[in-house]
């Protein structure tokens, strides 16, 4: 992944990650379970139902430390089976 996280973005620094995934009741757990090996901490996703409820946004905020942090959520959190894009 070559991004320009490191230019844009002082480290440490907190970041509001958006996932966007299949309404399932597994959706938070998962990508909480997934940032817990990343970037322990304490997480509250907020979820919000798409208007026909086929999908769920959450909003999480993460304490990422670089860039190579921040690719590797992203990369991580994006491979999870429920998951279908990270914003």
């Amino acid at each position: 992944m070559d991004t320009k996280f490191d230019e844009l973005l002082e480290f440490p620094c907190l970041q509001t990650f958006k996932v966007l995934g299949l309404a399932d009741p597994k959706l938070p757990t998962d990508v909480v379970s997934r940032l817990q090996t990343l970037a322990p901490g304490d997480y509250s996703p907020k979820v919000k139902p798409s208007t026909k409820g086929n999908y769920h946004s959450l909003s999480i905020s993460v304490k990422v430390t670089s860039k190579e942090h921040m690719e590797t959520i992203y990369t991580e959190i994006s491979a999870l089976e429920l998951v279908r894009v990270v914003i």
